[in-house]
């Protein structure tokens, strides 16, 4: 015999998705490479050899960012001072993505840095993207789900299954036939 409040059914946990495990999985598996990268490194050439490695990657990575940057405002101011409308980046994207691979510690993230900002594979890789954006927007298009209709079922499916209707009355905006508190006629 139970004493005090029945308890309710929980139900089913859904079910992870596949991107939820294996984003995990892929960053260990990256920094695992990372690490024994750097161990050769260190065996063969030494640690001061890495130790430098590392720190021209991101004095690199920082002027390649801010290289980026400046040619996207340029763009960007130019484009304001024009009277167009603010369009896509001007291909400064991949040599940002760049620069910041730079900047983290490690010799994968460098080499992968190098593939974005080498003018032949950062223009493979700006139309590899281009096409799967294509595709998934198309993808979406027409028969693709209605963003505002995606937050009022996020609103209305709450994990406990209760929506509280009701009406938000404030005491600073005057209602007809009730006199407002800052009304002078109202006894102080």
């Amino acid at each position: 015999m139970t004493t005090g409040a029945s308890q309710l059914p929980r139900p089913p946990r859904p079910r992870r998705s596949r991107a939820r495990t294996l984003v995990p999985l892929g960053i260990a598996a990256w920094l695992v490479l990372e690490i024994w990268l750097l161990t050769l490194v260190a065996d063969a050439a030494g640690g001061l050899t890495v130790f430098l490695l590392l720190v021209v990657g991101v004095v690199l990575g920082a002027v390649v960012v801010k290289r980026a940057g400046r040619r996207a405002w340029r763009s960007l101011t130019g484009r304001a001072r024009a009277g167009e409308q603010a369009g896509p980046g001007g291909g400064n994207t991949l040599p940002m993505l760049g620069g910041l691979l730079l900047m983290l510690p490690g010799l994968a993230s460098d080499a992968a840095a190098l593939v974005c900002l080498f003018p032949p594979t950062r223009a493979l890789l700006h139309r590899r993207a281009e096409r799967f954006v294509e595709r998934r927007v198309g993808a979406m298009g027409a028969g693709g789900p209605d963003l505002g209709n995606l937050f009022q079922q996020a609103r209305m499916h709450r994990p406990d299954g209760k929506v509280v209707p009701g009406e938000v009355v404030r005491d600073d905006e005057p209602h007809p036939g009730r006199p407002h508190r800052d009304d002078p006629q109202l006894p102080g």
